[in-house]
């Protein structure tokens, strides 16, 4: 450590890595005593005032994203005594995953997913807060002593790949990292850090990248040409779900991706348990038919296929049915239609029960017609009955008139 301060401020320490684009220098901050992270730009790229403009743009939109598995910017500028543009981030003392991948190899699969969670839980907070990381991959992953896991170098790329230094054909930062849209010149976006962050979970858990192409056209070929190697096939002790998992991140579609970083997050918890992401057909890799047919025989993952090759390989399943009903089953029984219906005896009962309530419904109603037809009956004869009673009364008095006349008339 040297006693010149840096900016007026900051004590030089120890060299913590060298880029393309900066030097990281470990740092004693004199004001707020704690030790920092100071990215010193190269000097090269303050030469161009497009750069600055934006660099300065960009650092104070990372500057705003306060998150755990967000590396902090504290402070940024030019120093005018160098003239060198710096960024003071906050200090994780730990490893970055390039480091582990160089000095141990391939993690295990519960913790490359603890990595991996962690990083999708930074990447959902930064999209959400219209940032685009734009360069992830294992160098800029660390992880503390704590096994926190934190993304560094927000803004830095975006302020980069719009800038003069960039010449026409060269790419920023590791190509291996670029998804195909970015690979074919289209803007990055939220989905362009999904499939990084898919290439960085590929180098974790099996060691290489998914694609080894000597240049970006190359690579361009093999992204739009075919899926990577099943994770599963290169590291037996990868799950078939997880492995699955991963394939839709590296997807060469970003529609087709997971929808954001929180769905990501959720995917591979999910699969460390077994559970293969449930996606439709327009949501997996399209793969030729060979392919399809080896990995659906091969794992026990769904690997969907899209609309129309899924329909001609469900023609020939549809078909089976159909000639099933077509062949009648021994006794002259329909075998299909026997396992479509009720069980026979089930069917039997519910028609005895049926036909036990008609019969009794109809003893009812016949039953209600003799009783009207009775009442009817005899109303009918207390009516002639009291017809009766009454001519006979009136005869009587007919008689009785009709005597009393021949009396007087005697």
């Amino acid at each position: 450590m040297t006693d010149e301060l840096f900016a007026d401020r900051y004590k030089l320490d120890r060299r913590l890595g060298v880029g393309g684009m900066a030097t990281v220098q470990l740092a004693f901050d004199t004001r707020l005593e704690r030790y920092v992270a100071v990215k010193l730009l190269a000097e090269h790229l303050a030469e161009d005032a497009s750069f600055v403009s934006r660099f300065r743009r960009e650092a104070l939109a990372a500057a705003r994203l306060v998150h755990p598995n967000i590396v902090q910017v504290f402070d940024f500028g030019p120093d005018e005594a160098t003239a060198r543009n710096y960024i003071v981030m906050e200090f994780v003392d730990g490893e970055s995953c390039a480091e582990i991948l160089r000095d141990h190899g391939p993690m295990s699969t519960r913790d490359a997913v603890h990595v991996l969670s962690q990083a999708c839980r930074g990447l959902d907070y930064a999209h959400r807060n219209g940032v685009v990381h734009r360069d992830v991959k294992p160098g800029n992953l660390l992880r503390s002593r704590d096994n926190a896991v934190k993304l560094a170098d927000f803004g830095i790329a975006k302020a980069a790949e719009q800038s003069d230094i960039t010449k026409v054909g060269s790419v920023l930062g590791t190509a291996a990292y670029l998804s195909p849209e970015q690979a074919r010149g289209e803007p990055a976006g939220p989905a362009s850090d999904l499939y990084a962050l898919g290439v960085v979970a590929y180098q974790l858990l099996a060691g290489r990248l998914p694609y080894e192409a000597a240049s970006l056209t190359d690579l361009a070929r093999l992204q739009e040409s075919s899926p990577p190697p099943r994770l599963d096939e290169l590291n037996p002790d990868v799950p078939a779900a997880l492995a699955e998992a991963v394939m839709v991140a590296l997807h060469r579609d970003p529609e087709r991706r997971y929808a954001d970083a929180a769905d990501m997050e959720h995917a591979l918890g999910d699969a460390l348990q077994g559970r293969a992401p449930a996606r439709d057909t327009e949501s997996t890799w399209a793969m030729d038919d060979t392919e399809a047919t080896r990995m659906l025989a091969g794992t026990q993952a769904t690997t969907a296929l899209p609309r129309e090759k899924a329909r001609r390989r469900l023609e020939p399943l549809q078909e089976e049915p159909r000639r099933r009903r077509a062949e009648p089953a021994a006794g002259g029984r329909d075998r299909v239609s026997r396992r479509s219906g009720p069980p026979p005896a089930r069917r039997q009962r519910g028609s005895g029960v049926k036909m036990w309530l008609g019969l009794l419904l109809v003893l009812a109603l016949i039953a209600g017609g003799i009783a009207v037809y009775q009442a009817a009956q005899d109303s009918v004869q207390q009516g002639v009955q009291l017809k009766r009673d009454v001519q006979g009364q009136v005869q009587d008095a007919v008689d009785e008139v009709k005597g009393l006349i021949e009396d007087n008339t005697r």
